[in-house]
């Protein structure tokens, strides 16, 4: 039987200054520079515009919002994802501190809520911060990575409220918080987001913008009352131009899927990436459902697990993409969350 998340994540701690003082070197050698240059010439320029989702560093940001970007530009990001909020600021003094370490945000984890005007005015705020895709919430009392509790109240490092299932989880000490709660759900509560997407992402075309559907592994299920799953029928009912896919590529593999077969089947929808590396993968059950394998995984710096990022990046192109951002849920728990974020910067940024 594989190892728990827990049981790796002790494994990661005392390994992680070995491995990161090795990491690039061991990236440099599998496979080499040249063939991964090769592989990616169809799209130069990734290495340039690195992304980083920031619930990588979320422990720190709660207490140095600030500083931690200044740091995380310094590293070589260019690009960030917010998870937790704006850090109680407003659009244009936040596009100015963006615009001070060389950062921009063209997606965002933390939504627009509501409805009618006030919704809108969000909108245009993002339109100033220069968010390019959304997530559009019609609640206002957290969500699942919102940062705050069903009461309101900030949460605690790690912690998120999902409001699918009215529970608080905390991703640093929880194995079960390794991607949301997801229950198994029916065809017609599917294909009733989808209807939401699209009308979301309607109203954000009017400010420039798309709305996005992010992967755990849930969405990978077979749905209670059809052989389908719940990305087939979004992929499905989704209109392209206002809806895109950000696939979350080690979710993905921990379901079991192929991101570059999935690439080739609905090629272009696949604008948004997250990008992580896993554990697992080789030694999982497979006879396990999406969603039980995984407890079998376990997250770590690029370039340090067992996923092949110069083929995945090879189909950059076919998958449509336009920004990515770099994402360890556990980072804080290898002992230091940016230290964590430097390793897999460089892991990745010796494949592009």
């Amino acid at each position: 039987m594989g190892k728990s998340v827990a049981q790796r994540s002790v494994w990661n701690r005392r390994n992680f200054l070995t491995q990161s003082a090795g990491i690039s070197g061991l990236a440099w050698l599998a496979g080499g520079l040249k063939t991964a240059q090769a592989q990616t010439g169809a799209m130069p320029g990734l290495k340039s515009r690195v992304g980083i989702e920031l619930y990588t560093v979320r422990d720190l940001m709660m207490t140095d919002f600030e500083g931690v970007l200044a740091k995380l530009a310094k590293i070589g990001f260019r690009e960030i994802e917010p998870a937790n909020g704006y850090n109680d600021m407003e659009p244009k003094p936040f596009r100015a501190m963006l615009d001070r370490y060389g950062l921009t945000m063209p997606s965002t984890h933390s939504p627009a809520r509501g409805t009618g005007a006030d919704l809108e005015r969000q909108l245009e705020g993002f339109q100033i911060m220069g968010i390019k895709y959304t997530e559009i919430a019609a609640n206002r009392a957290g969500g699942s990575g919102a940062g705050r509790g069903p009461d309101g109240a900030p949460l605690p490092p790690g912690a998120y409220y999902n409001t699918a299932t009215g529970v608080v989880s905390n991703s640093f000490t929880e194995l079960g918080a390794f991607g949301p709660n997801q229950p198994r759900l029916a065809i017609d509560s599917v294909k009733k987001r989808a209807a939401a997407l699209n009308a979301n992402g309607k109203l954000a075309r009017k400010f420039g913008m798309k709305t996005f559907v992010h992967n755990h592994t849930g969405e990978f299920e077979r749905l209670l009352d059809s052989d389908k799953t719940e990305y087939d029928v979004l992929l499905e009912e989704t209109d392209p131009e206002l809806v895109t896919m950000q696939i979350d590529i080690a979710w993905a593999f921990i379901a079991g899927k192929d991101p570059v077969e999935m690439f080739k089947k609905n090629p272009g929808r696949y604008e948004l990436w997250h990008v992580k590396d896993v554990f697992g993968l080789k030694t999982v059950d497979p006879k396990l459902s999406p969603y039980q394998r995984t407890s079998s995984m376990a997250f770590g710096p690029i370039g340090t697990g067992q996923i092949d990022y110069k083929s995945v990046f090879a189909s950059a192109k076919l998958a449509g993409l336009q920004h990515f951002c770099l994402e360890q849920d556990n980072a804080a728990s290898w002992g230091d969350s940016l230290a964590a974020a430097r390793v897999s910067y460089e892991g990745l940024a010796a494949i592009l």
